[in-house]
C-alpha cells in the first residue's frame, strides 16, 4: 500500500515509521525546511517532499495520482481540509483520511469535502479517559468502526455475577461477543458451555452503549 503524508511533525514522522515498519511504502510532504532535516535522520530523501501539500503540484510530484491513502496530518485544520479535498476530488484517492486539531471543526470533515475519516485526538483521548475512569478495571485495546465498537480485556472479579456460570447461562450485553477467555496463561476458545472462573482474563468485542453493562457483569457485584 502506498500512502502519502501531509505533514512531517511528530504526528506524521510516528505513522510514517508505523506504516514503514509495516512494509508499507510511504511518502511524507512537509513545507518545514528544518524539519525535513530532521526527517532525512530517519527517512531516504525519495520519501521526501519539500513543499505544501496543499499545493495540488506538489501532490501530484508525490505521487497522488497513484496512492492508495493520503493522510493530512498538520496542526493546521484549514490545511489538513485541502489537502483533503484535493486528495479525493482532483487526484481521485481511494481512501483520505484527516486529523482533526480543533474540535469545534469536526462539523467540516465529511465526506462531501473529501474526507472518509477524520481523526479528531481531542474527543479520542477524552473518551477514552472518561471510560478508563468508569469502567473500573476493564482495559479498551482497540477501538474498532471509528470508536462504535471497542475490544476490551478484563479480569473476572471474585464476585463477579458471572463467576461460576456457563456462558450460555450469562445475559450478555446486546452487541457484545467473547473472543477468547486467557486462564493460567491458557487461552481457551469460548463455548457455551465455558464456566467462567475467578481471575479469567475475557477478551471479549463490545458496542460502545453496552461496555458499562459488560463492566458489570465481570466486575464485583454490588
Amino acid at each position: 500500500m502506498f500512502t502519502i503524508i501531509v505533514g512531517g511533525g511528530q504526528v506524521g514522522a510516528y505513522l510514517a515509521s508505523i506504516l514503514q515498519a509495516g512494509g508499507h511504502k510511504v511518502k511524507i510532504i512537509e513545507s518545514n525546511r528544518e524539519r525535513i532535516l530532521r526527517l532525512r535522520e530517519t527517512f531516504s530523501e525519495e520519501q521526501l517532499v519539500h513543499g505544501s501539500g496543499s499545493d495540488p503540484g506538489v501532490q501530484e510530484a508525490a505521487g497522488a495520482r497513484i496512492a492508495d491513502v493520503v493522510a493530512a496530518v498538520t496542526g493546521a485544520d484549514e490545511t489538513n481540509l485541502v489537502v483533503a479535498n484535493l486528495a479525493r476530488f482532483e487526484f481521485q484517492v481511494p481512501r483520505v483520511i484527516a486529523r482533526v486539531n480543533n474540535p469545534k471543526n469536526t462539523w467540516l470533515f465529511t465526506p462531501e469535502m473529501g474526507v472518509d475519516v477524520a481523526v479528531n485526538q481531542a474527543d479520542l483521548i477524552g473518551h477514552l479517559i472518561a471510560e478508563e475512569m468508569s469502567l473500573g478495571d476493564m482495559m479498551t485495546l482497540l477501538k474498532l468502526r471509528k470508536g462504535q465498537y471497542s475490544f476490551v480485556e478484563e479480569k473476572v472479579d471474585p464476585q463477579a455475577l458471572a463467576v461460576g456460570k456457563a456462558l450460555r447461562d450469562l445475559q450478555l450485553p446486546d452487541q457484545c461477543v467473547f473472543a477468547a477467555v486467557i486462564r493460567k496463561g491458557e487461552l481457551i476458545v469460548p463455548r457455551g458451555d465455558t464456566v467462567l472462573l475467578p481471575a479469567d482474563e475475557v477478551l471479549a468485542v463490545v458496542h460502545a452503549s453496552q461496555m458499562e453493562n459488560l463492566a458489570h457483569l465481570l466486575g464485583p457485584s454490588e
